[in-house]
Order: structure tokens, then C-alpha cells, then sequence
């Protein structure tokens, strides 16, 4: 009975589709495709599919703005790739693909997904990389920060960083550095400027996490940079001595100030280096050392190497070197050495003498005497002592430092002696005769003698003065002192002058023997010269015959007689002294003859003077009178050699002279008065050719009209210094770019003197625009082919004649930014003009605006924004009018135009455009785009991480401005019963743009409870990321509505879980076509049950509507018998049961093969069909009485044997004769809507197919035995 039943509900379909044609239909996953972008042009990028039921043919085609990425077979649907994609220019769009069968063309929207590919490999935003940092920065610190982008999406996109290599590549550098995941370069050991590095270079590298590329997986790297960095030394580390040791040696006698050791400490810091100064900080001697600036340690006071027996002679010093500067811990930085100094002994005491007998002597200051008196007969006999002496010598010094020698000095030292002559520590002294002829009263009566005791080391001494007193013994006659006397007079000295009055004779007796008369004894000169007998002063007796010049020099013999007649003579030399009485005397005359520039003087004159050789008064000066030459020439004072100080020119001599030079010469003495002479010297310059031409200007500055040929420009005049008219003739020469314009015409002033004459030909005009300027070069020369020449620079200026139009300059065209709504004011640019012609007058004038936004013409908005005046100035003329949403680019089309342009000239510029870029300020705010969506939330299937929901908003400003960043403010869940609960943490939100539209992706960060029943309220606030100024904000709240486990749907199939897994997408398709909403799988498992059952899996799945509602068992139910064809294809596909239950069987593919048969055999044979269809009808009648008669004896069952709830068919409950069930029918269909049950549950069961088996095999329905039908 079930067959015809169901053919019942086919048929009408069925003969719908034999009455009309069927539009064609693309299957369910024609709607999104994913294309590679590394998909080579050519290939297959993906199929249309489409079905129709009419079984017509299908051609395909593709159209839209983006179609010609494809090419696509017609007759078969296959889409090849025509023009190459790139992911990061465009990541997705949109195409219309088509299908007809030949009468009826569909079209569907197909969004294309271009799957990136790593085909980018990281760039470094910059090249070139440095930085310093200190050598005291901590592990850990950052050192720099590197930035590398991909451009590529996923893990292609994913930028890893890393160091290839460190300079100097050293063990302890090889790890000193690291770099982070995010490209920070962190500090991973210590740094020493000192002993380690002072600079580093690392060689860094990019690449990423690599990805599918032409399908490979591939790792894409960049070039590699280079990162220097310079280690900068800081002030760690005190100062160290060059030694470990200093000693030395100074002797116990060194004087203050005396250096004796110098020591060095520098600063271990050497990229700083601080000076260091020293200081003595301990010292077991203070005060005797001293030390500077320059570490040098120096004696401070006097020094005793007695004191330092009992410390080994030596001194300890502490010294100390400190830096100028403190340290990085604020302290001084400073080193301390012991310095060891040894002092050395000297021999620093001399021998002394004491009055007293040895054995009595103290030795004591006291004591100490150097005068001692004795007395002696004259002419005592030899080693006799002197009388009356107690004389002891004493050195405290040991050893040989304590031995002295004696000796005797003094004027009468010759005639003693002294003993001993060596001693050691005392010793008691005697003064000995030693020549008893020389112990003589009358030559001497009282002698002295010098005692001197000499140290054996140091050579010092110590000396004693003896005074040993003679007696007389009459035996002398007078003596003179000297045996001759050199005297000397002046030469023509007056008569009486005194020669001489201080030769004496004397005679040592005494009383009348010692009176002495003197007198000259005849000879040469005797006659000139006289003596006084009793003074014996000599004196000039005839001074008018004293000449040197004649006879220089006198010798006289003076006698001396004592009382007694016994007489000695001595000689008198006497010189008669030079006067200057003789002028020099110059030999010879002076007239020589030199060639300019090339010869030199040089002449010596020859002069004497007969005084006295070799004084004053013959000694000549030579020297030059005052002259008009004579700067240039030097005379030697001494030797009378003239030269010329410079070379001679000819030229500078006064030309009436005819190039002739007289210089006067002085020859003097030094004599008193001085006596001289003069001499003439005549020098004859001769002329050469050595002067060039000289131009009367420096430089010459002409002007002349364009257009004017034939004209004078200008006159050139040079001369010539030379005096001869061989040398000094001048002829002109024109050259430079454009000489060829002008000629020369040259003329003679008068000697030395011409002129050129600079004019045009009278074929020949300049142009100004052409050449404003010629810079020319006219050369003066003389005849002589080894002479130069002199030149001088010509400018000629072409006036000109206002006959060019101005034009704008390119650079005061670049354009200018100006922001939106107000932000500036007043002047943002000035475009300047030019004009080659010198009286032009120019103003600059606004031709037209154009206004762009994104390169499209927006019309005459902003027209009055801008104003251009007259000298180029751009001003802001409505500033709170700019928009930069309406018009992003302002272009002013300008021209310049010549006031005072000539009518016949074209006055005007050619039109320049000058952009101004209208800059977005942050004046919108973000908003919300309207989608018409609904979010289902399904908690038994949402799993951590998944995307629940998606908003999408824009902001009309542009770059940072318009930048958006959504996040989460709150999240509300509204049970049905209204009760509103906060939730927080179970979602999170991504951000993401695609073409100015910022996307917000909604996922879950936790799993929910799937038996909560209600809406999760979400508001989502989005912000934009201005670069100044405040962030401006909207916010909007979504509905997640969420499906709960009361709607979860089980379908039973025949086959194994396995094969309903590989018919999964075909299933799904038809449920959503039957049911129009989305079918989510939650699982698919095999039936472990043992009972007899033919449906061997099952398939628990949710069918959700967008507007959040959900299908229960019984709504699918209806649904699916309403779309028979949908049924049709489920029961093929293996569907047997629509419930849970597991005890009943079902034959679908017995049905399904009994519907294909009984359709076939319809379709041949309408009556019968109609007859079938009928007797359909009639049968369901039938059935309806049935249940109609079930249903009165469920109302005849006594209570208490089964439930309360109505006992009603379709059910799982039975009536009390075990009526089997019946087909799924509402009960709305039994007309018994007055015992629809108040339980959910009951209702689910009655809309349900659960004991219902759709078993069109059977030829029977299981009916409860009755009495009556």
C-alpha cells in the first residue's frame, strides 16, 4: 500500500515539468571558488557546474569588471586562467558566471578568492644601519631595532629574524648579540671597549616561515644588511703605572729641586685617556720629596744620608696617580705604587782647623779657627818650625772620605813647608822653613802662608792663614818693580805733559840708605823726554817733534841711586799714540755700464787712510749720499763693496737721464774728529724689451642695442713702460666666443701709447635673446716674437628689446599639501615667472581649477577655495570649505602674462598646472555598515578559535585617519525568559581590511553551554587611529542567537558511516534545498544496536534558518515530504529513517526502485496514471477513517490503564487494543486539534516519522485488529 501513496505526491511534480521548460540551476558550490595566485596563465582554475532538469545543453560564460582574469570553455565549464593574479594587489573579487540551456540564461555572483602564495621575501625598510652604545650597557638592553616587512599572508608573511655573522668573528663575539622574534637586537654578553672591541658590524638577515610557492614549500630570505656598532668607552677602569717598580739613587747632597725619578700612569680607559696627576701620599721622610705635575719626583729638602743608617739609606714614598675626572660611580679614580728611593753618600764634609793641642781638642764650633801668628828669624836654617803655632786639622768624614792632604799656599808659600803632608780623621799641623835665603826682612818682614787641607775625594779644602813675622838684617841696595816700563803718549802732546809718575825704586834698609834720587841717562829721545829727581816723574820736554808718523816708539834708560851711591836702572818704552790727523784716500774712478734685469753691480772702491793700522782713526766706513737711486743699491760699511739691492730697470730711471745712474760715496774714519771723502759712481742702465703692454682698465664694460650693425663699442688703450720705441711698439689681437661679431682698429697715441677701436661690422647686429653678453679677451703685444703679451677681459652687454613671452618656473609648480575644515590660512605657495627680456613686467593669472577626488572630476565644488593674485601668491580663500572627502586634489591652471610686451609679441605663457593635495584631518567618524545577517550560534558545534559573527565599518578620512580598530565593550546573554546575564571573555575580535572596508571577525575564545537557551549580546565598538587630535568612535550591538540541543535532528541511513561520509556534501545539498536553511553535521556514528533494523548509521545535524530559528524532527519531516524530488534523492542517497528509533525497518531502496517502475510505466499511460490516482485518493480517505476510529476508542479507554495524555495515532503511545501506529498526519489532519497534548515532548512525537518506517516495499500497513472497518 505504500507505493501508490507516495506516487500519490510525485505525479503532480512530474507533470508540472513534461508542461514547461525548466530553468538550469549551478549546483549548491558555485558560489565561492579559491584560485592560487602562482596559477600559471593556462591552467585550469576551476569548473562550472551546473544542472538542469530538462537535461538540455549547457554553455557557460563569465562576465564583469574582472572576467578577463578567466577564459572559459562554453560548451564545458572549464575556466582557464587568462591573465596573472597577484594576492597582494588583489586578494578577492567578484565575477557573474552564466549558464544557458538555450532558452533560459541564469546568472549567479561567484566571489573569487586569490590564495596567497610566497612569492614575497622580507625587505628591510632602510639599507643602511648604525648606532653606539656604552660598554658598561647590561645584558639584555636593546641595542637597536630592525624592521623587515613581507608582504605575503600566513606563515609566508611571517618575518624571521636572524644574525649571519659578527664582526670581529671571534669566540667571545660569535653569541654577544641576539635578535629577538620582533627584530629587536638585544645585548646577550659584556662589552670592553678596551679589551675587547670598540666596534662591531653584524651582517643581518630576514626571511620568512615559508609557504607554498609554484607547490613547494619555500622560505623566502632578504638581501642582507649590515648594522655598525661603535662601542663607546666609559670611565670604568683606574689608571695603571707603565712599572710594577720604581727605585732609584740621589745623592745626599743633590740640591732642591734635582729630579730623580719620573713616574708614568695612564689611563686604562683608552677611548677616553684622562689626564692623571700624582701626588705623594705617604713617605717615611716627609718633606724631602716633592713631586709634579709631569710625575717627575724631585728633591724638596736637604738630604742626609746620616740619618738613614738604621733604614738601609733608603726612603719609601707612596705615590698616588688620580684622574682629572671621576668615574662612572662618581669617584676618583686613582693608583698607588711605593717608590724606593736610595740616598748615596758624599763626601759633604771638608777638613778643618782648630787652635788647640790634638790630644785636647773637642773638635767643637768653638774651637774651629783659620788665623794663626808665628815668629821666625830671617834667614833661619831649613825645617826649622815656626815658633808659637798650635795647629790641629779634623775630618769628621771615615775612611777615604776622611783623608785629607796639606799643603801650603799663600804669597810666601815657597819659602816653608808643612807637616804632615797626609793625614786621616786629626792630626796636629807644623810650619817649617824651607829656603832660608828667601826668609828676608828687608824684602819681607812679615810673612804669610796659607795652610790648606784638601779632602782626598770631594777635593775640597779648608784653609788656614799663618802670619809669620821676620827680623831685620841690613843688606839691599834700591831696586825698580820691573826691569821695563811700557809708557805711552799722545803724539804731539803739549811740552810738561806727564808720561809717567808712578815708577819708584825702593831700597828695604831703612833710615838714610833708604833715600833714592833719579835720572835719565843720555840716548835717542833723551832730548824730548825729562824726569823729576826726587818723585821721578817723566814728562814731554818738546812736544812739537812727537810724530808717530815719523818715529813711533822712545827707549829711555831711568837710574835710581840710594843714599849710600848703590844704584839699579830700569828701561822706559814709550809709544807715542795715534791722533787722526789723515783723511781716507780713494784710488781710481767708477764708470760701468749693466743691461737691465739681467746684469748686477757690483764694484768695490779702493780706499786707505795713513793713520794707525788697525785703529779708529784708519778704520774706513763706506756708505751712500742721499740720492734718487740710491734705495736700490747697498754699499758693504766695511769693505766698500756696492751692489744693487733688486734688478735694474731701465724703466724706472727718469728718461732725461738717458738710463744713467750717479751714486755719491762717503769714505769716512772712525777717528775723533772724523775725517772723510767723496767719490762718484756712474752706472749705465741699458734698455731691454721686459715690459708687457699695461691697459689703462682693468677690465672694459661696453653696451650696445640689438639689432644695431655697423656701431662703435667701445675704445681699449694700452702702454708700454719700456723707453725704447724697438720694445715698446703695441699691436691688439680680439679673441673669445663670438669675437668673430666685432673687429679692431688700432692707432698710436705717442710713444708707448695706442688705442684699439672695438665696433661691429657694418653687416654684422647682435640679438639678444640669441647671446646677451659676450666676455672677450683683447691681447696687447710688441714685435719681438720672445716678448708676451698682456690681455684684458671685454664685456659687452646686448641691450634688449622686450620681445619674449614670460614663462613659469617647473620648481614653484611641485604643489603644495594643504589639510581640510580649516586647518591653515592665508599664503601656502608662490609660483614665480620668468622673462628673458630685462623690462618685462610680469603678473601671473588664474586660467582655471579642476577639481579631482581619487582622479575623478567632482565638477565645481571647490571652486572659491583657492585665490592666485597678481605676483604669484597662493592664498587660502575658504578655508573652513575644504573638504578633503569631497575633493582630494585641487589643480590651478595658471599662466603669466607681460604688461609691457610689445602689441606685436605674444604676451601670454604657456599654461602650467599647479597641484595642491587636500590633506584628510580626522573630522569622520567611523560607522557601521548595514548587513542584512543573522548570527547563529550553534554551542555543540562552535569550537574555540571559530569565527560567530562579522561586522563592517568604515570612516570616511584617509590613511591613519581613517584607520578603524574594533574591540569588544560588552557581551550580555538574554535568556528567553528575558533575564539578562554579563559575560565576559568567551569573545574576541580581529581586525582586517579588504578595499577601505574594515572587517571585524567575532570568535570564540571559549567553549558555551549548549543547554543555554537565548541571545548573546555583543557590542562592538569600532575607533579610528588618528596620527594627532582625538580618536573618534562608534559602537553597535549584534544578536548571536544561539540553537540549542532541543533541535537536534537524527537521520538513520542504510549504509555505513563511511559512505554517508563520502556522500556527505550531496546530502547536505538536498536537505538545504528541501529544507532552505543551513544543515550543520554535529556527527555521523554506525548503529551498534543488534535488532533487526536495516538502517546500519546515523547523522545528527541542526537545520537553522538565518534568522536564528531552527527546524525541530517534525517541521523537517514536513518539509521533506513537500519537496519530493528532494526525498526522492535521499532515499537514494540511503535515508530509511527520520528519528532515533532503531526497532522499525525500512526499505527505501525497494521503494525507490518500485517508484522508478511505477513512474515509467504513468508516464506511458495517462488513464491508467488518473485511475491510480484515484484510487490513491481514495485510499488516504480510508486512512482517515481509520484513524478517526482510533481515535473514539482512545476516548473509550478506561483510566488508569494507560497515561492521562491523550492516546492518539501517529504517536508513540498506544491506544488499548495496540493499534499500530500510522503514517506521520498532524493533528491538525485528523481534525483533532482538541487533543494536541500541552507537552513538548508529546508534540515532537506526533510530527515525527520515529515509529513511522518510510517503507513504500511494503504491501501492507500493520493495522490493529478490529471488529469493524
Amino acid at each position: 500500500m505504500g507505493q501508490p501513496w507516495l506516487c500519490c505526491f510525485l505525479l503532480p511534480a512530474l507533470v508540472v515539468s513534461a508542461a514547461a521548460n525548466t530553468a538550469p540551476s549551478f549546483l549548491s558550490n558555485m558560489t565561492v571558488v579559491t584560485v592560487p595566485e602562482d596559477l600559471p596563465v593556462g591552467d585550469v582554475a576551476f569548473w562550472m557546474a551546473a544542472e538542469d532538469m530538462d537535461k538540455d545543453t549547457l554553455t557557460y560564460g563569465i562576465s564583469g569588471s574582472y572576467a578577463y582574469f578567466f577564459s572559459v570553455t562554453s560548451a564545458t565549464g572549464e575556466v582557464k586562467l587568462a591573465s596573472a593574479l597577484d594576492y597582494e594587489t588583489l586578494y578577492w573579487f567578484s565575477i557573474t558566471i552564466t549558464v544557458s540551456d538555450g532558452q533560459m540564461q541564469v546568472q549567479k555572483e561567484m566571489q573569487v578568492i586569490v590564495e596567497d602564495r610566497n612569492d614575497n621575501a622580507p625587505i628591510f625598510q632602510n639599507t643602511g644601519f648604525s648606532t653606539s652604545i656604552s660598554e658598561t650597557l647590561p645584558v639584555g638592553s636593546l641595542v637597536f631595532s630592525m624592521l623587515a616587512v613581507d608582504e605575503d599572508s600566513g606563515s609566508g608573511g611571517v618575518v624571521v629574524y636572524s644574525i649571519e655573522k659578527v664582526i670581529p668573528s671571534t669566540e667571545d663575539s660569535e653569541h654577544l648579540f641576539e635578535i629577538l622574534a620582533n627584530g629587536a637586537i638585544v645585548l646577550n654578553g659584556s662589552l670592553s671597549y678596551n679589551s675587547k672591541s670598540a666596534f662591531y658590524q653584524l651582517e643581518l638577515k630576514a626571511c620568512d616561515s615559508g609557504g607554498l610557492y609554484h607547490d613547494i614549500v619555500t622560505v623566502q630570505c632578504s638581501q642582507s644588511v649590515f648594522l655598525s656598532i661603535s662601542v663607546v668607552d666609559q670611565p670604568d677602569l683606574d689608571p695603571q703605572f707603565v712599572r710594577e717598580f720604581y727605585s732609584a739613587s740621589v745623592a745626599e747632597d743633590a740640591a732642591q729641586g734635582t729630579s730623580v725619578l719620573k713616574v708614568q700612569a695612564m689611563d686604562s680607559d683608552k677611548g677616553i685617556n684622562d689626564p692623571v696627576t700624582y701626588s705623594i701620599s705617604n713617605s717615611t721622610r716627609p718633606g724631602w720629596f716633592d713631586i709634579g705635575a709631569d710625575g717627575v719626583i724631585r728633591v724638596n729638602g736637604s738630604l742626609d744620608r746620616e740619618q738613614l743608617l738604621e733604614e738601609d739609606e733608603e726612603v719609601q714614598l707612596e705615590v698616588t696617580a688620580t684622574e682629572t675626572n671621576l668615574n662612572i660611580y662618581g669617584q676618583e679614580a686613582k693608583v698607588s705604587i711605593w717608590v724606593t728611593l736610595r740616598v748615596t753618600d758624599v763626601n759633604d764634609h771638608k777638613p778643618e782647623f782648630y787652635n788647640c793641642s790634638l790630644l785636647a781638642c773637642t773638635f767643637t764650633p768653638e774651637e774651629a779657627q783659620v788665623n794663626f801668628t808665628g815668629y821666625v828669624d830671617e834667614h833661619a836654617s831649613a825645617r826649622i818650625p815656626v815658633d808659637d803655632l798650635t795647629i790641629v786639622v779634623y775630618d769628621p768624614d771615615k775612611g777615604s772620605n776622611g783623608t785629607f792632604f796639606l799643603s801650603l799656599g799663600g804669597p810666601n808659600a815657597e819659602n816653608f813647608s808643612v807637616s804632615p803632608e797626609r793625614a786621616a780623621g786629626s792630626v796636629g799641623v807644623q810650619v817649617l822653613v824651607r829656603a832660608s835665603a828667601l826668609v828676608d826682612y828687608e824684602v819681607q818682614p812679615v810673612m804669610l802662608v796659607q795652610v790648606v787641607a784638601t779632602d782626598s775625594v770631594s777635593q775640597y779644602s779648608s784653609i788656614a792663614t799663618v802670619t809669620v813675622h821676620l827680623r831685620d838684617v841690613n843688606d839691599h841696595r834700591p831696586t825698580f818693580p820691573q826691569a821695563l816700563y811700557v809708557l805711552s803718549v799722545l803724539e804731539h802732546s803739549a811740552t810738561g805733559s806727564v808720561v809717567t809718575h808712578s815708577i819708584h825704586a825702593t831700597d828695604p834698609d831703612t833710615g838714610e840708605w833708604d833715600c833714592i834720587t833719579y835720572s835719565l841717562l843720555p840716548g835717542v829721545g833723551a832730548d824730548l823726554f825729562e824726569v823729576e829727581p826726587v818723585s821721578g816723574t817723566v814728562t814731554v820736554k818738546n812736544g812739537e817733534l812727537l810724530d808717530r808718523e815719523t818715529q813711533a816708539e822712545y827707549r829711555l834708560t831711568l837710574q835710581a841711586t840710594d843714599g849710600g851711591g848703590l844704584s839699579t836702572t830700569t828701561t822706559l818704552q814709550i809709544h807715542l799714540l795715534d791722533i787722526n790727523d789723515n783723511a781716507p784716500v780713494v784710488s781710481g774712478s767708477y764708470n760701468m755700464f749693466v743691461e737691465e734685469e739681467k746684469d748686477n753691480v757690483s764694484v768695490t772702491i779702493q780706499a786707505h787712510d795713513s793713520d794707525e793700522p788697525h785703529t779708529n782713526n784708519s778704520h774706513l766706513f763706506f756708505s751712500l749720499q742721499p740720492g734718487a737711486y740710491n734705495h736700490n743699491f747697498s754699499v758693504d760699511p766695511n769693505t766698500g763693496l756696492l751692489r744693487n739691492l733688486r734688478p735694474l730697470d731701465r724703466e724706472a730711471i727718469e728718461p732725461a737721464l738717458g738710463g744713467r745712474i750717479v751714486l755719491t760715496m762717503l769714505v769716512a774714519d772712525y777717528g775723533v774728529p772724523v775725517l772723510s771723502t767723496e767719490v762718484n759712481v756712474t752706472i749705465n742702465v741699458e734698455d731691454i724689451n721686459d715690459n708687457l703692454p699695461v691697459f689703462n682698465q682693468s677690465s672694459y664694460n661696453f653696451q650696445v642695442k640689438e639689432r644695431d650693425p655697423g656701431v662703435l663699442v667701445g675704445v681699449v688703450v694700452a702702454q708700454d713702460a719700456d723707453q725704447t720705441e724697438a720694445n715698446n711698439r703695441i699691436s691688439f689681437i680680439l679673441s673669445g666666443s663670438g669675437a668673430n661679431n666685432f673687429i679692431l682698429r688700432g692707432s698710436v697715441l705717442g710713444s708707448g701709447r695706442a688705442e684699439c677701436l672695438l665696433q661691429l661690422p657694418s653687416d654684422v647686429s647682435l640679438d639678444y635673446e640669441v647671446q646677451a653678453f659676450f666676455d672677450l679677451t683683447v691681447s696687447a703685444e710688441n714685435p719681438d716674437p720672445q716678448g708676451g703679451e698682456a690681455t684684458v677681459g671685454v664685456h659687452v652687454a646686448v641691450e634688449d628689446v622686450n620681445d619674449e613671452p614670460p614663462t613659469l618656473d617647473s620648481a614653484s609648480l611641485q604643489g603644495v599639501h594643504v589639510a581640510e575644515n580649516g586647518s591653515q590660512q592665508g599664503q601656502v605657495a608662490e609660483v614665480i615667472a620668468w622673462d628673458v627680456d630685462t623690462d618685462a613686467q610680469l603678473e601671473i593669472q588664474l586660467v582655471n581649477v579642476i577639481c579631482t577626488k581619487a582622479g575623478v572630476d567632482v565638477g565645481s565644488l571647490c571652486y572659491g577655495w583657492f585665490s592666485v593674485v597678481p605676483n604669484g601668491s597662493v592664498y587660502i580663500n575658504q578655508s573652513e570649505a575644504i573638504d578633503y572627502e569631497a575633493c582630494d586634489l585641487v589643480t590651478l591652471v595658471m599662466r603669466a602674462y607681460d604688461l609691457n610686451m610689445d602689441p606685436s609679441f605674444h604676451a601670454y605663457s604657456d599654461n602650467g598646472s599647479f597641484p595642491i593635495t587636500i590633506e584628510d584631518v580626522n573630522d569622520n567618524a567611523p560607522y557601521f555598515l548595514p548587513e542584512d545577517k543573522t548570527f547563529v550560534i550553534i554551542p555543540e558545534i562552535v569550537i574555540p578559535g571559530q569565527k560567530v559573527a562579522s561586522v563592517q565599518a568604515r570612516d570616511n578620512d584617509s590613511g591613519n585617519n581613517g584607520a578603524i580598530l574594533f574591540s569588544i565593550l560588552q557581551v550580555d546573554f538574554i535568556s528567553k525568559d528575558e533575564a539578562m546575564t554579563p559575560f565576559q571573555g568567551f569573545f574576541r575580535i580581529s581586525t582586517s581590511s579588504e578595499a577601505n572596508v574594515f572587517i571585524g571577525n567575532i570568535e570564540l575564545v571559549t567553549n558555551l553551554d549548549s543547554t543555554l537557551q537565548g541571545t548573546y549580546q555583543v557590542t562592538v565598538q569600532a575607533q579610528d587611529k588618528p596620527s594627532m587630535g582625538l580618536a573618534q568612535e562608534a559602537q553597535i550591538t549584534l544578536n548571536l542567537f544561539t540553537v540549542d540541543q532541543s533541535y537536534r535532528v537524527r537521520l538513520q541511513f542504510s549504509m555505513h558511516k563511511e559512505e554517508v561520509g563520502a556522500d556527505i556534501t550531496e546530502i547536505k545539498a538536498v536537505l538545504t534545498q528541501a529544507t532552505r536553511t543551513t544543515v550543520y553535521v554535529v556527527n555521523i556514528q554506525d548503529i551498534e544496536s543488534k535488532a533487526q533494523t536495516r538502517a546500519q548509521s546515523y547523522l545528527d545535524a541542526y537545520f537553522v534558518f538565518s534568522n536564528g530559528s531552527a527546524l525541530t524532527l517534525n517541521d523537517l519531516s514536513v518539509m521533506i515530504r513537500n519537496d519530493q524530488d528532494s526525498l526522492t534523492r535521499l532515499l537514494q542517497l540511503g535515508l530509511v529513517v527520520l528519528g532515533s528509533q532503531e526497532s522499525q525497518e525500512s526499505d527505501l531502496p525497494n521503494t525507490l526502485i518500485s517508484i522508478i517502475i511505477g513512474l515509467g510505466a504513468l508516464l506511458l499511460l495517462v488513464l491508467v496514471i488518473m485511475t491510480v490516482a484515484f484510487v490513491c485518493m481514495r485510499k488516504s480517505y480510508h486512512r482517515k477513517l481509520w484513524a478517526m476510529k482510533a481515535a473514539k476508542e482512545a476516548r473509550k479507554t478506561v483510566a488508569g490503564v494507560v497515561a492521562s495524555a491523550p492516546a492518539i495515532p501517529g504517536t508513540n503511545m498506544y491506544n488499548t487494543e495496540r493499534a499500530n501506529p500510522m503514517l506521520n498526519l498532524s493533528t491538525e489532519d485528523l481534525d483533532l486539534v482538541y487533543l494536541s497534548s500541552s507537552s513538548d515532548m508529546d508534540h515532537v512525537s506526533l510530527n515525527s516519522l520515529d515509529n513511522n518506517c518510510v517503507d513504500l516495499g511494503n504491501k501492507s500497513m500493520n493495522t490493529a485488529d478490529s471488529s469493524g472497518d
